[in-house]
Formats: structure tokens, sequence, C-alpha cells
């Protein structure tokens, strides 16, 4: 029987503006295209890992506001089990700014609003009910102690923890040993190790790092190269699928829900990691965050024109 999967994070409203540039500070860009878009790191996590064929339950603080109320609505149109989530009645509901260029690259603001009172209590209900073949995957646009009693728990109960570490922030070395996976980009990899990924040698060695802090598991996302996997067995790149991107936004969360499927249904190390770099780069065609995750069908043709080769530098 297949693993559920249990993501506890953000919900945000994105407000997306697409010109042919981004800004320099102090400079102002004319032109480009608006929408708004549902996102938030949790929430697009949990779609993704939805669509993708995922049983998922989320928790999550939203706004009693339009904003809130439309993201109840979506969850449920997702199937995503939500009653576990809360409502402020005295914050509003998350939202971001999100600005993407030409190129498909973005810079993103947000407001917290009811993601930064999410706390521990509000999850404690949550975690006593969840199933010992539960994967909890957590990100950090909430608060850290709330992540940290999340991670804690967790590795109490036997569950396996999947964090996304994103946004980058420092956090406790004794955090480390608990963690089942992280999956950091290149930026939060320098972060959180102080080694700067430019290449795939330093990519290793940030790697390294993690490993050397407890993480069991560790995989660096590198954007259209694909993945860096490090544990004790393997150590090498994953390729992702050639594609033209126009829409970074939620590839990262695309390729985090992914993962946690394809590790629910027993997938290898290698063989999710190859799966989220597919779903991923199916999302960067498209704009917006949820509006861009696909669906467990759309990977098959992707699946069929890509090769499931495994490009390692090291096998241990």
């Amino acid at each position: 029987m297949y693993g559920k999967i249990l993501v506890v994070g953000s919900s945000n409203t994105d407000m997306v503006i697409k010109s042919t540039k981004l800004p320099l500070p102090g400079e102002t860009v004319i032109g480009g295209n608006f929408f708004m878009n549902p996102g938030g790191k949790g929430a697009n996590q949990a779609v993704a890992a939805a669509r993708l064929g995922g049983q998922v339950t989320f928790i999550t603080k939203v706004g009693n506001d339009i904003f809130g109320k439309q993201a109840l609505q979506q969850f449920q149109k997702e199937t995503i089990d939500n009653k576990f989530i809360k409502i402020d009645a005295e914050y509003p509901s998350g939202v971001a700014i999100i600005k993407v260029d030409g190129r498909g690259e973005n810079c993103i603001t947000v407001a917290p609003g009811s993601n930064g009172r999410l706390f521990p209590e509000d999850i404690e209900a949550a975690l006593e009910l969840v199933e010992s073949n539960t994967l909890v995957l957590i990100q950090l646009e909430i608060p850290v102690n709330t992540v940290e009693h999340v991670i804690r728990k967790s590795h109490e109960k036997g569950l396996k923890v999947l964090l996304n570490p994103a946004p980058a922030r420092v956090l406790t070395s004794n955090l480390f040993p608990l963690l089942y996976l992280i999956t950091p980009n290149e930026s939060e990899a320098e972060v959180l190790t102080g080694v700067r990924v430019v290449d795939l040698e330093t990519a290793k060695r940030a790697a390294c790092k993690l490993q050397e802090l407890g993480v069991l598991n560790i995989i660096l996302t590198l954007g259209a190269k694909g993945a860096y996997l490090h544990n004790a067995t393997y150590s090498g790149l994953i390729p992702a699928p050639e594609v033209e991107a126009i829409d970074s936004t939620a590839a990262g969360d695309c390729f985090n829900g992914a993962l946690a499927v394809a590790l629910a249904e027993n997938k290898t190390m290698q063989e999710a990691v190859a799966f989220a770099c597919r779903a991923s780069a199916i999302s960067v065609t498209r704009m917006g965050a949820q509006s861009s995750i696909p669906y467990r069908k759309e990977l098959e043709p992707v699946t069929a024109s890509s090769k499931d080769e495994f490009s390692a530098d090291v096998l241990l």
C-alpha cells in the first residue's frame, strides 16, 4: 500500500507581473501582464503531490477573507484533505508579489499574514493522528519554531521528514540528524553549508557537508541542469528534460511535491528524483504557481521522450 503525504506550510495568493526585465532598485519598468494565482510554498507542494497521484493532507492557516475562502475551495477541488487547516480571525491571508522577466526568472516578496501565526499547537492534533507510513513535507515559509516542532515530533513517531529549506534560513544543527531528506537549491545550500554552488564539484561538496551534519539523503536542485543526489550509496547528477522555460515560479515546489509522491510509491531515490525533474520541467513551461503544476497523465509524454539515465560522478 502506498504511503500518505502530510504537507505543513504556507498558503498565499500570488499577484504576478510578467515583463521583459526585472526592475533594478529605484527603477520602474513599464509594460507587462498581471494576473492572480493561488500559491504559497506549502500549498503549491500539496497541490503538486495531489495532482501527481498522492494522498495528501495539508496543514496551513488562512485568514477569514476572500483569499482564504478561495484557497479552501481550491484545496477541496484538488481532493486535498483540509480538515486540519486553521482560520485566523485576526490576520489576513498571505500574499506574494511576483515579478517574472522574459527569460522566466523571477523575484518574489511575501507578506506572510496568517502564515506567520501557524503555531505548534495548530498542528498537534494532526501529528497525533498521522499514520506510520506517512511522509512529512515541510518548508520555511512558516515560523521556524513550528518547523522545528514538526520535525522533532515527526522523528519521534518514526516518520520520514522531507525538508525543503526555502526561503533560505540558517537552521540549528541538531535538526539535521532528524531529517530523512533535504532539498536546497544552490543559494539555499550556500546558506546552510557556506559552500557556493557553481558546478557539480561544489554541489557535491555542499552535499557532503549536509551529510556530515546528519542528513541521510541530500538533493540539490540545479534548475535546468536537473538535481544532484547524494547519499550513502550514490552521488551524481540526475538530469532534467530540456524545455523552453517561461516561468520558474513554482518549479521547486512542483519538484518537492512530485518527489514526495514518488517516495510514497516506494520508488528508489534515483527514480524519485528523475520523476520530480520531469514534473518540474513541465511546470516551467507555464505561467503561474499552482496553474503551472502538471497532472500525472501529463508526465507520460515527457517520460517517453526523456532518457532516464543517471550521470553519476561517484557510485559508492
